[in-house]
């Protein structure tokens, strides 16, 4: 009997209508198989509710600077969570997802290992993949962005998918990374790149100025009375389309012998001298780089070299005997430095950096990104001292070495969210641990076993748990209590106050580091304690979360003073936990 058979007229209707309805919304994009097999782990959050429970035996603390967290459990479950504590602060999101390349053991899906022969491996890639980053555009600033790394087998579904997610205005660009050596694997060519898909969550909101990469001084080579500079950047490029508003960028150049220069083509300028100018008449009447004006203002920065192959024309319509090039001044591209380019060739970005460093830590896992490459991709992106960056496919925690890292590097003060499961011990043996050698130092694995001093910093340590409850649209009085006395963890990431001051069945007290602010639950209806709480509270800077069942009347809380600002609980995470619900069941 088929699944189809088992419905009723009215749900036959409804299967049918939601088809339509997403055939007429795709006239290009992305189509799959999104009912052949749901995701578990989400069908899961319709009876249970994802909280966080923290493991103090794994606290790590060297300092007095903020705590970076580190959730163990199914990403869905970590993501959900922090769509209540962390929506709209994440500036940077880096993840490395499965390739699903087929090979055996890559990944799993509802706790079965996914391999070339499924026939609908890459429906359940691409149903995996939508849920998490459907989860974790919410968490991005206005102005956040996400980089994906990704192989050929899913580069294009990846790209639409993100298109349809995060909206295909907000592409920002697709980077190629040279990550193996030339090998004689593959079939016709040998594997040896893959991408990071890189996107906005509201590219309106990106300031391109800020997108830049570092000078590279060693192309700075001569100089003259006003600094070292480059001239090897021809004035005219072949690319540029003389038909797209360049109707003032033909014009004569006058060169050191006396003749007139100017780009390949078939109009000229009626007179034969310095400056005088064209309209373009087709595509084939190439143009300069600059505009007239900008001629005019700088054309004391020319360069000219003779040569016999030069694309230009001389005032005759023969080969001209000069190239024209711009000098480039080392100071004034230092500030500014250069947009950065969307492949990535150094040696330094190669696999095996990644997987040989892991040893030198004592640690083994072969499909570790280089921490040179996510450095990099968060300073071309120059994300702010206080960004918080998430990677929620964290793996051997390559992220959160290279946020440590560029912390060191320039005194910032960024935090970063690691998310993971523990498949083959991956968040035991190899992510915890390597955070922890970073942090605190470790022995270097080599002849000289050097020590290497840590860069410091503090880390808390969640697990995901579950609340089982009937229907998330319909949690019982009971349930409503367990997760407001189980939510303390959750609330404390909110509120940034980790320390637990005090804990009983009526209450519970966090602080921050500096005692500077507490966060304070109160987990009943009756209020018999509730005076006795505020008396601990009432001097100091507090976020006080108050049991309802619905919203409360914060009203009825003004005699408490400016010092305390109520919250309701847990109505708030139920709210997000059911939108999250019904708008992944509606795609």
């Amino acid at each position: 009997m088929s699944k189809y058979q088992k419905l009723s007229k009215e749900e036959l209707l409804k299967l049918v209508e939601k088809q339509e309805a997403e055939l007429d919304s795709k006239k290009y994009g992305l189509l799959w198989d999104r009912e052949k097999e749901p995701e578990q782990v989400v069908l899961d959050c319709e009876n249970n509710l994802p909280i966080l429970k923290r493991i103090t035996d794994n606290e790590i603390k060297t300092n007095e600077s903020d705590d970076n967290i580190f959730i163990e459990g199914d990403n869905y479950h970590s993501l959900t969570v922090l769509n209540y504590t962390h929506k709209g602060k994440i500036d940077f999101i880096y993840i490395d997802p499965p390739y699903n390349t087929g090979k055996k053991d890559e990944w799993k899906y509802n706790d079965k290992f996914i391999d070339e022969n499924d026939s609908y491996r890459h429906a359940k890639w691409l149903n995996m993949m939508e849920k998490r980053l459907e989860l974790s555009k919410h968490l991005l600033k206005e102005d956040g962005v996400i980089f994906i790394s990704i192989g050929e087998q899913e580069v294009s579904n990846l790209n639409l998918l993100c298109g349809k997610v995060f909206r295909h205005e907000n592409f920002l660009t697709l980077i190629a990374r040279i990550s193996k050596t030339a090998s004689d694997k593959g079939n016709i060519f040998a594997p040896s790149c893959d991408y990071v898909v890189c996107y906005a969550k509201n590219k309106a909101n990106i300031d391109a100025s800020n997108y830049y990469d570092e000078v590279d001084e060693d192309l700075y080579t001569k100089e003259d009375k006003d600094g070292m500079y480059r001239d090897d950047i021809a004035l005219y490029q072949s690319a540029l389309d003389p038909m797209r508003g360049c109707i003032n960028q033909r014009y004569y150049i006058k060169c050191p012998d006396g003749s007139f220069v100017i780009p390949p083509g078939n109009v000229f300028p009626d007179e034969k001298k310095e400056a005088a100018h064209i309209k373009p008449a087709t595509k084939e009447d190439k143009v300069w780089r600059w505009i007239f004006d900008t001629y005019l203002k700088q054309k004391h920065l020319l360069v000219f070299k003779e040569t016999k192959t030069s694309p230009l024309l001389d005032q005759n319509g023969n080969k001209a005997k000069y190239n024209i090039y711009t000098k480039s001044y080392l100071e004034g591209r230092r500030d500014k430095g250069t947009k950065p380019r969307n492949f990535l060739v150094d040696k330094k970005f190669l696999n095996r950096r990644g997987s040989d460093y892991l040893k030198t830590l004592g640690l083994d896992f072969p499909y570790s990104k280089p921490k040179e490459l996510i450095d990099h991709l968060m300073k071309i992106a120059h994300i702010p001292q206080d960004a918080i960056v998430l990677d929620f496919f964290a793996g051997s925690g390559t992220t959160g070495e290279a946020v440590l890292d560029l912390n060191n590097e320039d005194k910032g003060k960024r935090k970063f969210i690691l998310c993971t499961n523990n498949e083959g011990q991956i968040a035991e043996e190899v992510c915890y641990p390597r955070i922890e050698k970073i942090i605190k130092g470790y022995i270097k694995k080599s002849k000289n076993s050097e020590k290497i001093k840590g860069l410091g910093g503090n880390l808390q340590y969640f697990k995901t748990d579950l609340i089982p409850v009937e229907r998330i649209d319909n949690i019982g009085d009971k349930q409503r209590h367990e997760l407001t006395e189980k939510a303390g963890q959750m609330i404390a990431i909110k509120e940034n106050t980790f320390q637990e001051v005090e804990i009983c069945e009526w209450y519970q007290i966090f602080e921050n580091k500096d005692k500077t602010k507490k966060t304070a639950i109160y987990f009943r209806e009756n209020t018999n304690k509730f005076e006795e709480l505020i008396k601990k509270i009432k001097n100091e800077k507090t976020v006080l979360y108050v049991f309802s069942y619905g919203v409360l009347d914060k009203k009825l809380f003004k005699y408490l003073g400016k010092n305390i600002v109520i919250e309701d609980i847990p109505e708030p995470i139920l709210d997000i936990y059911k939108e999250i619900n019904q708008t992944l069941k509606d795609k």
